[in-house]
């Protein structure tokens, strides 16, 4: 079911069951029939840890969704609720417990907190008095979770905002519990840089729980050479850009969750031949996405320019392939064709499915055919021969959308009030739209001035309702939306000098990260690939314009524990992201793992994984209440 978790260079399988292992070790202390009551949150990360048929060999027989009043009737022993630590849920649990029918046979009540227990939680089930209901109090540390071969997120959608805006360090403090369970299993980590705050104190608390463990040396032999904790406020810039990758372009539009994308049906009814007036399906189509799809794997991480010649290829090969059984003649080769069926029947689904979501793309995207500013002349030229246009109205929104994010990118009008930005808002475009370019502008002119500023700010709290001028402190508060406080712009010296902007990015065949972003190659990523080689002390005047510390520590490994290289063997890096990472970052580290002389190889971890508006949403006080 996960065997694609150990196909990478470091095989994440291991850390999944290990997860694995303590959930049946929790649902073993609860003897008999169980049902579980989920926080809703949680499901989706619990998916990629244990299916149903786990939780089933160990009698849970019900699963409910955690709500106000009385939990639904179930013939079961056991009640466990799986919650975050938040007060709110607590109040749910009392009213559940407390309305529980007097009349039934007894059951008994559980709470597993995930990841951390928390004494404030059990205070408040105290003062509701219901706390010695509960047979058993316990935590389930799932702080990392594998969400492919090279991917690890801890899914905590506050974190951002818990550390920049409400000076919160509880997702630190897990994120370092995290990395001293990973060292557990994959070996001390010898080296540790960082930059940024945060970065810093996670670094501080990892070697501060070393030292209090010092007496239990790991003996694992290190799987990781580096560790790189990076700060998500040294890069503002990158998530509020649009990504172009496949995969980033599907999470821009549709959202990936968990790693599934729910899409409109229509594109992948199935019409046979006399069902033209049939009803097409109205429930949203649901796919998962990850490399175990050999496919997806293939063409999640190209430019969207790139993944209409990798389709047309893939059908073509594909089509030969079921053209072989015209060949087989001998029963040798009949059964061999018969056995290579449902692998090619596999490939066949996984083509027409990736055909639809690339047209479903393109119906928004099309307009990049004639796109010529910069680096875009030839984006969706070969796609626009493969697939039919449509939608010319949303197209040339996103047309004329990426146009001004490349203009604010490469410098171009970022001190003075944006004609564009200023018609989104006369037509009431999406709220979080017009904050991203907004934001995006303040980031690349080092803050707006303040009339420019105050003229944003009238301009949305008028149109959208005065209830946004919380946000609007909040985004200025973490830096994305801020007044320029000096007349020097560091972002031209930071472009110039990491090369942020290349003009001919190749597309189709990259030889450089700024392909995710068809010219702009992402800061967090850029760093990561000087780290590298030559390494940060190269660019220490820019690190220094850039917010935080930046440092390095390194792990005395135990003797005999020091890893011999092999000649041509390459390093492994882990990079964590504080504060969330895109998928065209994750596609750029993928693109430096596979370059032949990159010498390192990457592994990438997260406190959460974000596009622009998510993570503009995490930081509305009421996100509800946005214009879509």
């Amino acid at each position: 079911m996960a065997a694609h978790l150990s196909y990478g260079r470091v095989n994440l399988n291991i850390l999944r069951e290990a997860a694995r292992k303590e959930l049946r070790e929790f649902l073993d202390k609860c003897a008999g029939s169980k049902a579980i009551v989920w926080d809703e949150y949680l499901t989706g990360p619990f998916g990629l840890i244990a299916q149903y048929s786990l939780l089933k060999e160990h009698e849970v027989e019900k699963m409910f969704t955690l709500k106000g009043g009385r939990v639904p009737p179930a013939d079961v022993k056991n009640i466990i609720f799986f919650v975050r630590p938040r007060l709110e849920l607590m109040d749910i649990i009392a009213e559940n417990v407390m309305s529980e029918d007097k009349l039934q046979p007894p059951r008994e009540f559980h709470i597993l907190f995930v990841p951390r227990r928390s004494l404030l939680c059990e205070q408040r089930l105290k003062e509701q008095g219901v706390l010695n209901s509960f047979t058993n109090i316990d935590e389930y540390i799932l702080d990392l979770i594998p969400y492919d071969g090279d991917l690890l997120s801890m899914e905590s959608e506050s974190a951002f905002r818990e550390c920049y805006l409400e000076n919160d360090q509880t997702s630190l403090y897990h994120t370092a519990k995290g990395l001293m369970t990973l060292q557990a299993l994959y070996g001390t980590i010898p080296q540790i840089f960082g930059k940024g705050e945060c970065a810093r104190h996670v670094a501080n608390m990892m070697l501060r729980m070393k030292r209090e463990f010092a007496g239990s040396q790991n003996q694992i032999l290190p799987v990781f050479d580096t560790l790189l904790l990076l700060d998500r406020n040294v890069d503002l810039l990158t998530p509020l850009a649009t990504q172009l990758t496949y995969e980033g372009l599907i999470d821009e539009i549709y959202g990936i969750t968990n790693g599934y994308v729910k899409l409109p049906p229509e594109k992948f009814a199935q019409k046979k031949p006399g069902e033209g007036g049939k009803d097409l399906p109205t429930e949203p189509k649901k796919l998962q996405l990850n490399s175990a799809e050999e496919l997806y794997a293939e063409i999640r991480d190209k430019n969207f320019n790139a993944v209409g010649a990798a389709l047309s290829k893939k059908a073509k090969i594909i089509s030969a392939a079921f053209e072989e059984r015209h060949n087989a003649k001998t029963v040798g080769e009949i059964k061999q064709f018969v056995s290579q069926l449902p692998h090619m029947q596999a490939a066949r689904n996984s083509l027409a499915n990736h055909t639809s979501i690339a047209e479903l793309i393109k119906d928004i995207t099309s307009e990049f055919s004639s796109f010529s500013l910069l680096s875009l002349s030839h984006f969706l030229n070969y796609f626009c021969q493969v697939l039919p246009f449509s939608s010319r109205v949303t197209s040339e929104v996103f047309f004329d959308n990426l146009t001004v994010e490349q203009e604010f990118m490469t410098g171009v009008d970022t001190d003075k009030v944006n004609t564009y930005i200023e018609d989104c808002i006369s037509r009431k475009d999406p709220l979080i739209k017009i904050l991203r370019l907004v934001c995006m502008q303040s980031v690349c002119n080092n803050g707006l001035k303040q009339k420019v500023l105050d003229h944003y700010k009238r301009e949305i709290l008028q149109t959208y309702g005065y209830e946004h001028i919380l946000t609007l402190n909040n985004l200025e508060k973490v830096g994305l939306l801020k007044p320029q406080t000096t007349t020097r712009n560091n972002y031209p010296t930071i472009r110039k000098t990491l090369k942020l902007w290349m003009e001919d990015a190749n597309e189709q065949n990259p030889n450089d990260i700024s392909y995710v972003y068809s010219g702009y190659a992402p800061l967090s990523v850029r760093l990561t690939q000087l780290l590298a080689r030559p390494g940060w002390r190269s660019i220490e005047e820019v690190l220094k314009m850039l917010p935080g510390p930046h440092f390095e520590e390194r792990q005395q490994l135990p003797t005999g524990l020091h890893k011999k290289r092999q000649q041509g063997e390459n390093r492994t890096t882990l990079v964590f992201f504080l504060g969330g990472v895109t998928y065209a970052e994750i596609a750029a580290l993928r693109f430096l793992s596979q370059m032949e002389d990159g010498g390192t190889e990457y592994v990438i971890a997260t406190t959460k994984l974000i596009n622009g508006t998510s993570w503009i949403k995490s930081l509305m006080d009421r996100p509800e209440a946005q214009i879509s």
